[in-house]
């Protein structure tokens, strides 16, 4: 299989071209500084010269609060880029997938969300995300858009990255008990993203790893990961953060993976693992 990977610097596209390397695919990775993806003209030379089989856009700007604050570059990157890329898989021949994310749900469903739940952001960054799944899938069966949620991993900047980082440094740590999701690892995320790049499976499809917590929680398991007390971690309340976020979160934003379930695909493993092994890596 030939790949254009975008956003080749970012957590998920470093595993991702791991992954690839390992099946022999031929993989051209192209970094933010190498494409600009709100460019149209250099996307579109990049996918016609190339003429890969598949287009794995990972490239988006996911500074969820800094979107809120200038929503015409988050407009431009995490919107009408893809416009551009399809544009360009259109003239090659190429298949699309778009990588999504849970914020483009409100949040206040007491169920995960399937694929086929009403979309609402209540975000900047979560409204141009959702403009650039409407892009790819203009495309029609020649697009995939994988929604994913809370991803990390060792590479990149992430939640557990940070967590590890102030737990280090802390005696006490506060975490948001009334947001919940479904955390992802991108040692996980990666070798299905390629599964669907293979097999083209079309439209939006659900990829997150399995169970579901709140932020608390997470940052009880990174903690205790560590070899540190969990207790450390104390519960608050989204409205107790000092300073309050820009950007809302969803209050519930835990994804079901109903369309790799009807598919055939094995679940994806309980969280903990990944995250454990993740910890242990950035720890030694």
């Amino acid at each position: 299989m030939r790949l254009l990977v975008t956003g080749a610097g970012g957590q998920l596209a470093t595993d991702l071209l791991r992954v690839c390397d390992a099946a022999g695919d031929e993989v051209v990775a192209l970094t933010r500084e190498q494409l600009d993806i709100a460019d149209r003209s250099e996307v579109l030379g990049a996918i016609t010269s190339v003429r890969p089989d598949v287009v794995v856009n990972t490239a988006a700007w996911t500074a969820v609060d800094a979107c809120e604050g200038d929503p015409d570059r988050a407009l431009a990157v995490n919107g009408t880029a893809v416009r551009w890329l399809a544009e360009g898989c259109h003239r090659a021949g190429s298949h699309l997938v778009q990588i999504s994310t849970d914020y483009v749900f409100a949040g206040d469903l007491d169920r995960p969300y399937h694929e086929w739940d009403d979309t609402d952001p209540q975000s900047v960054y979560g409204l141009t995300k959702l403009i650039g799944e409407r892009e790819a899938l203009a495309l029609g069966p020649a697009a995939t858009v994988v929604r994913t949620a809370w991803v990390c991993g060792v590479n990149g900047a992430n939640m557990v990255k940070t967590i590890v980082r102030l737990a280090a440094d802390r005696p006490e740590l506060a975490f948001v008990d009334d947001q919940v999701g479904t955390p992802t690892f991108t040692q996980d995320l990666a070798p299905a993203v390629r599964r669907l790049a293979l097999d083209r499976l079309s439209g939006v499809v659900h990829v997150t790893n399995s169970l579901a917590c709140s932020w608390f929680q997470f940052a009880q398991l990174v903690v205790e990961a560590m070899g540190k007390d969990p207790a450390m971690v104390r519960p608050i309340t989204t409205a107790e953060l000092d300073p309050p976020r820009p950007a809302p979160r969803p209050a519930n934003s835990r994804l079901d993976n109903a369309v790799l379930r009807m598919t055939g695909f094995a679940p994806m493993r309980d969280f903990r693992e990944p995250l454990v092994e993740t910890v242990a890596a950035l720890v030694g």
